[in-house]
């Protein structure tokens, strides 16, 4: 059963003029979910409605079968959802450690728990470690990607929404980027991945979403859009 679940949801940034218009997208524990589609179709809308951004003018987005559309951005943290968008948002003269902490905020007064997953995070990731104390602006565009996803999972997701993770980045850094996506998904977590680059995420993603206009245009395993040239009409 997929651990998220979006019904029918229409949803804009303006009354009466849905950029979503009935996008329906699930997603399951242990698998990368990507949803594909040319620049405004609302992929990003998507998960920005999901993440509680931007309130939902209709439809359904339950968690563990309990909606939650609506729900603001910090009570999803604690349902287990955390969102990483294309932006990166890092604070530049933070050190990596600082930077981390920020996503132990809602337990921040739990010591022990916040050792732990600090530790978890080091050893998911050597290099934040080994520059755990460097302000971030001193890291490369990759490493500061690192750190965002770090700090997203001391919050021990178990959806992570994440948004053209390797936009901005040098194409150096992307296989390290895709590479971390599955083993977060190998660690037995779903993982929404909203991507233009369309070839490395039939890469890494077990199930595709295309939309088109804010509209299901197709879906299916990965296997069946394995030929990008035939099967994809942008």
């Amino acid at each position: 059963m997929a651990i998220l679940e979006v019904r029918d949801l229409y949803a804009g940034y303006y009354r009466e003029l849905d950029i979503l218009r009935g996008t329906s997208v699930s997603a399951e524990t242990g698998q990368i979910t990507a949803v594909l589609g040319a620049n405004g179709v609302g992929k990003s809308t998507l998960l920005k409605v999901i993440a509680g951004f931007v309130k939902p003018s209709r439809g359904s987005i339950r968690i563990d079968g309990r909606e939650m559309a609506g729900t603001p951005p910090h009570r999803l943290i604690d349902r287990g959802v955390s969102y990483i968008p294309q932006q990166r948002g890092i604070f530049e003269h933070m050190t990596v450690e600082e930077n981390l902490l920020i996503g132990a905020w809602s337990f921040r007064r739990d010591g022990a728990r916040i050792r732990d997953r600090l530790e978890r995070n080091y050893e998911r990731f050597p290099m934040l470690r080994e520059k755990r104390r460097k302000p971030a602006w001193q890291l490369s565009g990759g490493q500061q990607r690192m750190v965002e996803i770090g700090r997203s999972l001391m919050a021990d997701p178990r959806v992570l929404l994440v948004d053209e993770p390797t936009a901005g980045l040098a194409k150096l850094v992307w296989a390290d980027v895709y590479g971390m996506l599955v083993r977060l998904r190998d660690e037995g977590r779903a993982v929404l991945l909203v991507d233009q680059e369309i070839r490395e995420a039939l890469k890494i993603a077990d199930y595709v979403y295309v939309l088109d206009l804010g509209r299901n245009r197709f879906e299916g395993r990965t296997s069946e859009f394995a030929d990008v040239e035939k099967s994809f009409w942008l």
